[in-house]
């Protein structure tokens, strides 16, 4: 693994996991799985396994750095690249890569989220070290694809062509993206068997991925090459600041991995969940013999079946009557609603800031 580096995102701030993500302390600093770790240093822990600390970097926003010292002491602190605004991964990961490239024109990245979870550590490391073999010198862009266990409108979908692959076993070139079918559509895509769910997990070398922003993305390269020169002095901050301010927010996925011809995936299967609802944490969850997730000391519970109840305060909480629900109740807020309308979180979240006060977000 010489030459390789590690980047984790972990400037978002997990509004569908309100109402205990929120701005100030978003879900990838929780323990949201009653773990005694938050999510980013278990994703920092398992990266370290076979990556030394020195190559580990997370790329956050401004307001997250002193978490990321607190949640990963083992970084440098120099590791910890600062955005001064949210723009999606696109320009997140041209950051990164140049930010790197100059400091190692060698360098293998792998991005990945901070905030999945993954339950088969060893065939996790296994699968990048067999994907870092493949980028390592050559010039393809890789995806990690998950071998899905149902047809979840959840999750992106990859297309691969199965008859086209490479050196290393089972990376096939990339036919399509899909983003979050409908159910249906999600169906023909397990039944077809060639489709995969979109980990968002990536490996290439820094030369091949800067390359890319060039020819597919040239109005984020044209900027990130204006700082060559400045990156890991005392200049970068202001160049990067100036550099955000006029960059377009756009996802690594519709900006290059759709648009390239070198996109490969390589199929897998290591215990994935992106942790994305609370629909997605209940599915790893135990459930009782009604089909209840209870999470927390002080709660009661009568006649419901298929909820969720999640309580993290020391008040207590009695729930009687409710099915299908999820309801999670923090010091300040209490969310009630019904398992299969939780994508309208996001709109609450909207709503939240449009009407009440900002100490809810």
């Amino acid at each position: 693994m010489k030459n390789t580096y590690v980047a984790i995102m972990a400037g978002g701030i997990g509004s569908r996991f309100w109402p205990e993500s929120r701005i100030n302390k978003p879900k990838q600093f929780l323990d949201i799985l009653g773990t005694g770790e938050s999510l980013i240093k278990m994703t920092f822990d398992r990266f370290a396994k076979v990556i030394p600390p020195e190559n580990i970097m997370v790329v956050t926003n401004d307001q997250y750095v002193e978490q990321c010292k607190e949640h990963m002491p083992e970084m440098p602190h120099e590791n910890i690249i600062a955005e001064p605004l949210r723009k999606n991964t696109a320009p997140c990961i041209a950051y990164v890569s140049y930010k790197l490239k100059e400091k190692n024109p060698y360098a293998n990245l792998i991005v990945a989220p901070s905030d999945h979870l993954i339950t088969k550590q060893d065939d996790f490391l296994k699968v990048v070290e067999e994907g870092i073999d493949f980028v390592s010198g050559g010039s393809s862009l890789l995806t990690l694809g998950i071998r899905p266990s149902r047809p979840d409108t959840g999750y992106g979908y990859i297309q691969y062509l199965e008859s086209d692959s490479k050196d290393i076993p089972e990376a096939y070139r990339v036919k399509t993206f899909t983003e979050k079918p409908q159910l249906e559509l999600a169906k023909q895509f397990v039944d077809s068997g060639d489709f995969l769910w979109n980990s968002g997990i990536f490996l290439w070398n820094v030369q091949t991925i800067t390359e890319s922003f060039r020819v597919h993305l040239p109005e984020i390269a044209d900027l990130f090459e204006e700082a060559v020169g400045s990156y890991n002095t005392e200049a970068e901050k202001d160049i990067i600041n100036r550099i955000y301010s006029q960059c377009p927010s756009v996802s690594i996925d519709y900006g290059i991995m759709e648009k390239a011809s070198n996109v490969y995936v390589k199929p897998a299967s290591f215990g994935w969940s992106d942790l994305g609802t609370w629909t997605s944490l209940w599915d790893m969850a135990e459930r009782n013999e009604n089909g209840n997730t209870i999470q927390g000391e002080n709660i009661m519970s009568y006649d419901n079946k298929n909820t969720l109840i999640k309580a993290a305060g020391k008040r207590l909480v009695v729930v009687q009557g409710m099915e299908d629900c999820i309801i999670v109740d923090t010091d300040d807020s209490l969310l009630v609603c019904k398992a299969n309308n939780e994508a309208k979180i996001k709109q609450i979240n909207k709503d939240i800031k449009d009407q009440m006060d900002q100490k809810f977000l």
